[in-house]
């Protein structure tokens, strides 16, 4: 038998006809494929015992498009575990697929490295009316322009009902039928190939979702009761028998680099993956994704709530040799500078200039401090990482949804105040993150919603409601009532991007895209040197970085967040330009083209003035060019 398979579990079609069929079924005694529909159906074909639990067997009568399940000793019928396609969903039959028929046109594509990107978070079925890999495709070019680089593809494996963020699949190898076939996802990824766009997907591999999860009839040590999460019984990657289940989650990393082009992966809630064997399962997905790509450049980020920059740190020096680390601590000082509130897990941040100092020479801010919301110590030591490996934002799918309303920043802050801290943001050497609409300031909210069976949607609401309570605004009578229900439609359908604001709020997307041109154009910005820049606190809320660039070609950017200042006298160092030269301002969120009052010049004979709530960049130019000016 001339038999070819590329992954050790999943159905493969065969050179020579015919589909071959490999489970991980420990659990039972017998398993027969059950071709339910399509090529070869109907029929059921007992597959072989093998070794470690599993069971294949080649069904010559199926092709592609048959409809399958596995019968689990004559008790019931499953779907594949590994299947490619639930095309009416995860309780449903598995659909034979052939991955080879697609025609890639990406043959040039040198992959993603983290240096100099700018990544884009977008959930694919609120990212346009349509809700799908089509409907997201047709935008591309228009991000392309903006400039992004990179795509945060939310989790896409197949998960149960109408709508939902992708947190709870159960499907892990098969793209949710909601957004479209396969082959509509791979065009997606062609296509932003094809305008110099990586793409990284959103994968969960801490835990399964609660309504459609199968795994348990198959073997029940796919999860394990040596640790506790607060998802459930977490997914086992060092309890017995775990081997097959690192295989599986292994196999499952490399499938999406390899059939699907995909430039990398975001690992989700890494705290709640726990391995304590001698290779962490995060170290050996970072080395599948490697070995998979054949020499392209992939991206590896990380969200991990205790800030362990182990993660991030070379294998050889033990770490685990992961790429980028989501910079929470930015965001919570960010909001608590725009808002004035510090309630809940913003308690430890008080949004002032030395925070976001010391985050951009440092990255995080809590790198083994006590950290007094948590009552315990939090983060581990960093001072010396690369600031790209640091990726910061101001949205994020869960903080925006985290805000009770789900309401986006500019309604929380004032106008002024969201320029400075944009231009914080796109300027310093992290790895910048927008999420979807921020760039033309979307009005759509962004709420928590899924859609499961009754008794289960209940749930899934009060304990959406009990989480939101930590924040003390949020635990009142009034506000309770107006949090949006996960469950409603409507709450799914409102947060859908309105792709006309691009023109109405033209004034938001010229900041943007002038900034991402600053950004990439200019060499001193685009530089990302570790200790390339340096700061001083000017007042309580008004910050200064310089950018050291080369033989004096520096840059500054100064950010007040409060009032017009008046800097007479002005003692600090960092203020005076290269010898020979003056500051002239080269960007400002004060142009009115941003819906700003203008901007003279910061530095005259009354010394500087700096506006509030304004963020302002500045090169230095010739005294001589100044005077000719």
């Amino acid at each position: 038998m001339n038999l070819k398979r590329q992954y050790p579990i999943g159905a493969e079609l065969q050179p020579n006809g015919g589909t071959h069929f490999r489970v991980w079924a420990p659990r039972p005694k017998k398993v027969e494929v059950v071709l339910e529909a399509g090529p070869g159906a109907p029929a059921a074909i007992q597959l072989k015992k093998l070794k470690d639990g599993y069971f294949a067997g080649l069904v010559p009568q199926s092709a592609e498009g048959t409809r399958y399940r596995f019968r689990l000793d004559d008790a019931g019928c499953f779907p594949d575990p590994a299947s490619r396609y639930q095309p009416d969903g995860p309780f449903e039959a598995s659909q034979v697929m052939d991955p080879s028929a697609f025609k890639w046109s990406d043959s040039g594509w040198q992959g993603a490295g983290l240096k100099g990107q700018v990544i884009y978070e977008m959930h694919i079925g609120t990212f346009t009316k349509e809700g799908t890999w089509q409907g997201a495709r047709k935008e591309l070019a228009e991000l392309a322009d903006c400039g992004i680089t990179l795509l945060e593809v939310m989790p896409v494996a197949d998960f149960p009902g109408r709508f939902g963020w992708g947190y709870d699949g159960v499907g892990m190898f098969a793209p949710v039928h909601l957004y479209g076939e396969p082959d509509d996802f791979r065009c997606f990824v062609d296509e932003a190939h094809r305008l110099g766009v990586g793409v990284i997907l959103d994968v969960v591999y801490n835990h399964f979702g609660p309504d459609g999860n199968y795994l348990d009839e198959f073997s029940p040590d796919y999860l394990t009761d040596k640790h506790e999460s607060d998802w459930g019984k977490p997914i086992n990657f060092d309890d017995e028998k775990a081997g097959p289940v690192r295989e599986f989650f292994l196999t499952n990393a490399a499938y999406w680099i390899e059939e699907f082009h995909i430039d990398g992966l975001r690992l989700d809630a890494t705290q709640a993956i726990f391995d304590a064997s001698p290779e962490n399962i995060m170290t050996a997905i970072g080395k599948r994704v490697r070995e998979t790509a054949r020499g392209r450049n992939t991206i590896i980020v990380a969200e991990n709530e205790p800030q362990l920059t182990r993660l991030v740190r070379p294998i050889e020096s033990g770490g685990y040799g992961l790429d980028a680390l989501w910079n929470d601590d930015f965001h919570h000082s960010a909001m608590v500078a725009m808002t004035g509130r510090n309630e809940a897990y913003y308690t430890d941040y008080l949004g002032k200039p030395q925070e976001f100092i010391s985050m951009v020479k440092y990255g995080y801010l809590y790198q083994g401090q006590r950290y007094k919301w948590q009552k315990q110590r939090r983060g581990t030591p960093g001072l010396r990482l690369p600031p790209e490996r640091f990726v910061t934002f101001i949205q994020n799918h869960d903080q925006i949804a985290n805000s009770g309303c789900g309401e986006r920043v500019q309604f929380l802050t004032s106008p002024g105040r969201l320029r400075a801290m944009t231009a914080l943001m796109l300027l310093t050497p992290g790895t910048p993150m927008l999420f979807q609409g921020q760039e033309f300031a979307s009005s759509s909210p962004f709420h928590y919603f899924a859609d499961h069976k009754p008794d289960l949607s209940k749930l899934v609401g009060e304990g959406r409601v009990k989480f939101l309570t930590q924040f003390r605004s949020l635990d009142t009578s009034e506000m309770l009532v107006c949090l949006a229900d996960p469950a409603d439609p409507s709450t799914f359908e409102r947060c859908k991007l309105d792709f006309s604001e691009r023109e109405r709020n033209r004034r938001t997307y010229d900041l943007h895209r002038d900034l991402l041109r600053l950004r990439r154009e200019d060499s001193v910005f685009s530089a990302q040197t570790p200790g390339g820049v340096d700061g001083a606190v000017l007042s309580e809320e008004c910050l200064l970085l310089r950018f050291f660039g080369e033989e004096g070609d520096d840059r500054l950017l100064l950010v007040n967040f409060g009032a017009d200042l008046h800097l007479d006298p002005a003692p600090e160092p960092l203020l005076a330009p290269p010898a020979g030269t003056t500051w002239q301002t080269v960007w400002s969120s004060e142009d009115p083209r941003y819906g700003g009052n203008g901007m003279p010049p910061l530095d005259s004979e009354d010394n500087w003035r700096i506006p509030g709530h304004a963020a302002v960049a500045l090169r230095p130019t010739s005294m001589e060019q100044e005077a000719h000016d």
